[in-house]
């Protein structure tokens, strides 16, 4: 593999931001280019435009990933220096395919819609993702499960159904919808209302509509402070999304020169996952408010520089892949494919006519179709279309439906477990909800070739091996709340099929509660780990410290 030596990287990114290359100029910020009620572009300022959306995209998820999850809690120190080079995003591609999920995932809605036409509802829309190969994660695979599982949306998304409904998941696939629904930033929330609810509600859901509405933005303005306030415009006021939006762009207005301040600002006060059992008490955050915070981060402080933009949305931290993803993707939009620098555009060139891994869908492909999209949503929207220009209509941006998550639903525990069983296995919690973090797992010898085969697909989103491929065996557990039988699932071990948590209930009476588990159809060659047991209770925690004399 090619690198350039730490000094060189640090001399070319700087030249880069000393002589603007690929710095957007900005909009006076006089006048509201909502309210003109229209805008004219050429058809071929659209299609570079949309290009550049998903160069973009591509360039900040490579430029992320070695230290995706690697700073959780702590911004990362310009010391230390990620590394990028002419062959970069084609290391990346034959090294770990799984890391283009923020890529596929999104390709795979774009297909739905070229499939299903631009009207598709949001039950064809899960019909369609839930029948992918890829391997998912988090409320992605949960709202799979609950699809093919006769749970359909909005049911699938929603937080009492899907502990991950406040996950990252949605705000990183729904670049396409602001690409297909060009400054018509309406038309992209409706969209983002169909799709959203697939695999997320609340926070999640939000994370998703703020995205599609940057993108759809930077089509008609090159100013990242007027998108970004007009963008959380589509999220109603008193949700914590929008609370933590604003913490942003209250800081950047108190501290403009400092980025950092802006990212302690909002650690201080949304820095909890209250879903995600991964990062329930853990450093670990994919909550979508706190990661679409420093995508604002980035488009804020970056001052239209796609090289600064792209790495200080890096340099926050938790998914530093996905983060420079979007705000590589909105600065792809401002500027155009031609525009963006060619240290960055170069090595994504020579993989843009291959394929995304299980999928049958390339860059390239993805370019004509998110065209063709937008044209059809242009004239939809009652818009005017000819042999060289567009006309798009305009609107002031209008907030979606309320919806928040986990209400009186405060993690109280983590109480660690550590257990396997083949037959049954009881608790005691006292709260008002509970979640098991566990999986199934084959006793027998796995496969290492398979295992390789998985890492790769994975990129490191779980432990290896414990959901196989084509593995047949589904686990029935029957689970008993005080001594009730309260549901009966089914856990396979296939992998796109699996159930991520065996069980969990919210909104109980808060008290004392039993728990058990029983296997109805017990094979030796399996067991089911139980790692931790997260409780909940209708009341934030308080500390049992002495308080201090004075």
């Amino acid at each position: 593999m090619h690198r350039f030596s730490t000094s060189l990287f640090r001399m070319t990114v700087l030249l880069a931001v000393m002589m603007g290359i690929g710095c957007v100029s900005k909009d006076t910020g006089q006048h509201d280019i909502l309210s003109e009620g229209s805008i004219t572009l050429s058809k071929k300022v659209l299609q570079d435009k949309i290009k550049g959306g998903w160069a973009g995209q591509t360039i900040g998820v490579v430029y992320g990933a070695p230290v995706e999850f690697k700073y959780n809690g702590s911004l990362i120190d310009e010391h230390h220096i990620i590394p990028w080079d002419e062959h970069y995003v084609k290391y990346w591609w034959d090294k770990k395919p799984g890391l283009f999920d923020d890529i596929y995932t999104d390709l795979n809605f774009v297909n739905a819609f070229e499939k299903y036409g631009l009207d598709a509802n949001a039950d064809s829309i899960a019909h369609h993702w839930s029948n992918t190969a890829y391997h998912l994660a988090h409320a992605n695979q949960a709202s799979r499960y609950n699809i093919l599982n006769g749970i359909m949306p909005p049911a699938s998304g929603n937080w009492k159904n899907n502990p991950h409904a406040d996950d990252i998941d949605f705000q990183i696939e729904s670049d396409f919808i602001g690409l297909m629904a060009p400054g018509m930033v309406n038309r992209a929330t409706e969209i983002a209302d169909r799709v959203g609810h697939v695999m997320n509600s609340g926070d999640g859901w939000y994370g998703g509509v703020f995205v599609s509405a940057l993108y759809s933005l930077a089509f008609i303005s090159n100013d990242p402070e007027y998108i970004t306030t007009q963008a959380l415009k589509t999220i109603p006021e008193g949700t914590k999304f929008h609370g933590c939006i604003s913490t942003v762009i209250e800081a950047h207005k108190q501290f403009p020169d400092d980025w950092k301040q802006a990212w302690f600002e909002v650690q201080k006060k949304w820095n909890q996952d209250v879903g995600c059992p991964k990062g329930v008490f853990l450093g670990f955050n994919i909550d979508a408010k706190i990661n679409s915070a420093y995508v604002a981060i980035g488009l804020l402080y970056g001052d239209g520089d796609f090289t600064k933009s792209v790495d200080i949305a890096a340099r926050c931290g938790q998914d530093a892949d996905c983060n420079p993803a979007t705000v590589g993707g909105v600065l792809g939009v401002m500027l155009g494919y031609d525009k963006i620098p060619a240290f960055w555009l170069k090595p994504l060139q020579e993989i843009e006519n291959s394929n995304f891994e299980s999928t049958e869908v390339s860059l390239a492909k993805a370019y004509g179709w998110s065209m063709s999209h937008a044209l059809g949503m242009i004239a939809k929207a009652g818009g005017k279309t000819d042999t060289e220009e567009v006309t798009i209509p305009l609107s002031a941006p209008v907030p979606v439906a309320f919806e928040q998550n986990f209400e009186s639903t405060y993690p109280i525990d983590r109480m660690k477990i550590d257990k396997s069983f083949t037959d049954e296995i009881s608790f005691e919690f006292t709260g008002n909800g509970y979640l098991l973090y566990g999986n199934m797992a084959k006793r027998s010898k796995i496969d290492i070739d398979y295992i390789d085969r998985i890492s790769k697909r994975t990129y490191g989103s779980e432990p290896l091996g414990l959901a196989e491929r084509d593995d047949p065996y589904i686990a029935i557990m029957e689970v008993y709340l005080d001594g009730a039988l309260a549901e009966t699932v089914h856990l396979p071990m296939k992998n796109t099929s699996r159930r991520l948590e065996p069980a969990w209930k919210y909104q109980l009476v808060d008290g004392k509660h039993t728990l058990r588990l029983k296997w109805v159809n017990p094979d030796p060659s399996y067991e089911y780990r139980i790692n931790d047991l997260i409780v909940y209770s209708q009341n934030p925690p308080k500390s049992n410290l002495p308080i201090a004399a004075h």
